[in-house]
């Protein structure tokens, strides 16, 4: 399958990336404003490819593979502007990687990223998978939720359905399925990973079947939204997700009634079982979600960088910001009692254990500033972010808290993204 790379100038013009950069530099200063105009038209520029059938695959930047999760978030900045010209090119572009994402869905919905032909390329030879489609099979929840999730944000800004056609209703229908099948992972499901020779994150345990769990009515997933091994099968953001895209579907398929309900009932049952499995006492905090449990007595208490995250959860959930369990959560989330919550002389904040120890993300600098109501600390945070780059003019996966100057990934398009948010989020 043939590719071309679609002209930025003509996706966001000049022009109007001038005024877009003008109203940030007003709020949030030159450097901020500078490093806004670059983020967006980086994107635009190096990470797009429109195929044969006119869907759009995405990069993530420095790997040339398309994550369902990493093009969804990467497009967040730029459904502000699409709403502007919903039958423009911007906007186009959106329902472009809607039906690629949901063409990928239907071919695996187990999968996480893919290739955009079927050139055999992947990220580690040795895994199970032999599709030449795919780049890694790692099995995510956010993975089917996140393009659910960008279907309904395109709708929602442009008015647009040109991408909720045969191929969606075939994407949501896998995605129901897959999910409702994990619901009892033990018994139901055929799926496997095993990476030979590798780290407890990058293989799943009992012959790539994953640690025991308990049927919760939550829906199981092998792998975190970091690519990195679930301690317990039961990510609860995950679960949050799910259930606000899976009720969501109602608006975009109002032909599809069977679908519709059957989604609602799975959405149901998803949220019993995070009211039963998914909360914990904690003796500082009150009641708050774990991150992960097991439905058989175990969790973990902490919160990562990547998105869903417990602290992102008005972002891609039907928790508000002002919900009660969730500041308690949040409380938990940026204090010393997340194992990953990192201080240093440079700045605070969330990481994870994908990357090295007392290593910030700038994406969850940005998910702090987009959902919290200070205007003064989301100017702080995008400051931080914009102080943070090491000279290179691009926001990092991630950085040491001590020394910005020690980072991960050079350029990572999904990071840029989030601080283009969190600066657009200022003319609010």
């Amino acid at each position: 399958m043939s590719a071309h790379r679609p002209d930025p100038d003509l996706l966001l013009p000049p022009e109007v990336l001038d005024r877009w950069q003008q109203r940030v530099t007003d709020v949030a200063g030159e450097p901020v404003g500078q490093l806004f105009r670059a983020g967006l038209h980086r994107t635009l520029a190096r990470t797009l490819h429109v195929l044969d059938d006119d869907t759009v695959f995405v990069i993530t930047g420095d790997i040339p593979a398309m994550w369902l999760r990493d093009s969804a978030t990467q497009m967040l900045p730029y459904l502000r502007l699409a709403a502007e010209d919903p039958q423009g090119p911007l906007a186009d572009l959106l329902v472009g990687i809607v039906r690629r994402q949901t063409a990928f869905i239907a071919h695996d919905p187990y999968a996480n990223a893919f290739n955009a032909e079927a050139n055999g390329r992947c990220h580690e030879p040795r895994d199970l998978s032999d599709d030449p489609w795919l780049w890694e099979r790692k099995y995510e929840v956010d993975s089917l939720c996140f393009p659910l999730l960008l279907a309904h944000q395109v709708w929602s800004a442009t008015g647009r359905t040109d991408h909720l056609g045969d191929g969606f209703v075939r994407a949501a229908t896998a995605a129901v399925e897959t999910l409702d099948r994990e619901t009892d992972h033990e018994a139901r499901s055929d799926y496997r990973f095993v990476r030979p020779d590798s780290g407890p994150l990058e293989t799943l345990d009992r012959d790539g079947l994953g640690t025991p769990v308990g049927v919760t009515g939550m829906t199981w997933s092998g792998f975190r939204p970091s690519d990195d091994a679930c301690t317990y099968g039961y990510n609860v953001p995950a679960n949050l997700m799910a259930v606000h895209v899976l009720r969501r579907l109602a608006d975009l398929l109002p032909t599809e009634p069977a679908l519709v309900a059957r989604a609602a009932d799975l959405a149901d049952r998803l949220a019993a079982g995070i009211e039963q499995h998914g909360l914990i006492q904690h003796p500082v905090h009150g009641e708050i979600w774990a991150y992960e449990v097991d439905g058989l007595g175990r969790h973990v208490l902490m919160d990562d960088a990547n998105m869903p995250g417990l602290l992102s959860l008005p972002l891609v959930s039907a928790v508000g910001a002002d919900d009660e369990r969730y500041q308690r959560t949040r409380s938990f989330v940026l204090s010393k009692d997340n194992p990953f919550y990192f201080v240093g002389s440079v700045a605070a904040g969330v990481g994870s254990p994908h990357t090295r120890d007392r290593y910030v993300w700038p994406i969850a600098l940005a998910v702090e500033g987009l959902t919290t109501d200070d205007t003064a600390r989301r100017h702080e945070l995008l400051a931080l972010i914009e102080r943070t780059t090491a000279g290179t003019g691009h926001v990092h996966e991630s950085f040491d808290v001590d020394d910005d100057s020690q980072f991960s990934r050079p350029w990572f398009s999904w990071a840029d993204s989030m601080f283009c948010a969190l600066a657009l989020s200022l003319l609010d």
